[in-house]
């Protein structure tokens, strides 16, 4: 069984998935969380908030992919949100990744995979 990766905090890495390397930001903050994706045309990775139930798109311009992990940072749920709308609570999620919608498709982000963030 793996460990929570506790603490996260506030900074830059990226997601191994597969063959794929993805830049990371992960917000671990309340400023850096309430920021997100707020504002954004584009948007090059993934955003990882921590920690977080739900998310919404209130003030984004994207739709975006949402996937909700447990504690643990295996996928519980994925959902793509149109702009200004606002997600149902996870009640087993404890993070959330964001990204432009599409995104995880490419990369091959499922439910039921372990995302490991590096440095």
């Amino acid at each position: 069984m793996t460990t929570p990766l506790h603490p996260l905090h506030d900074g830059t890495g990226h997601l191994e998935v597969g063959d794929v390397t993805v830049p990371l930001q992960i917000a671990a903050s309340l400023r850096a969380r309430t920021r997100g994706l707020l504002g954004r045309s584009s948007f090059t990775g993934a955003l990882l908030l921590t920690p977080v139930k739900s998310v919404h798109t209130l003030g984004m311009r994207i739709p975006i992919d949402i996937a909700y992990l447990d504690r643990h940072l295996r996928v519980v749920d994925l959902h793509t949100m149109k702009p200004h709308r606002i997600g149902r609570p996870r009640f087993h999620a404890h993070h959330v990744l964001e990204a432009e919608a599409g995104s995880f498709a490419q990369w091959g982000i499922a439910v039921g995979i372990q995302l490991t963030p590096q440095p």
